[in-house]
């Protein structure tokens, strides 16, 4: 068993499987995943786990090289969340974000109900 670390076995076997260029999306509880998206849903009850845990963890465990959110984060809590990790995030129509969702190889679903805290992340290599 793992001592540290994301320990669901779901996300594990997910984040294995990950390639250079995948996309990977954080999204809160509300965000519409297209069918047939693969997905891991970590919500237990609405705010648990909270999208700055999911998204901290998986930095921990993936490495990315970009990172897009919806131009309407930009004037909230989580804006700031993703600004202070991803410094040259790129920022796209929320409508927009959500049809780029149905292209991720995974996505990773929180019980965060702050609007607009989603991100889609592109998975980098570590060379």
């Amino acid at each position: 068993m793992k001592k540290n670390g994301i320990l669901n076995g779901a996300l594990n076997a997910a984040i294995s499987a990950l390639g250079h260029g995948d996309l990977v999306v954080v999204a809160d509880c509300g965000l519409p995943i297209p069918l047939g998206t693969p997905t891991v849903d970590l919500a237990l009850v609405q705010g648990t786990p909270g999208f700055l845990q999911v998204l901290d963890a998986l930095r921990n465990d993936v490495i990315f090289e970009g990172c897009t959110a919806a131009a309407e984060s930009t004037v909230g809590q989580a804006g700031e969340w993703i600004k202070d990790r991803f410094p040259a995030v790129e920022y796209i129509p929320h409508e927009e974000l959500k049809q780029l969702t149905g292209t991720a190889k995974l996505v990773v679903r929180s019980g965060e109900a702050t609007p607009y805290a989603n991100v889609i992340l592109r998975c980098g290599v570590s060379f």
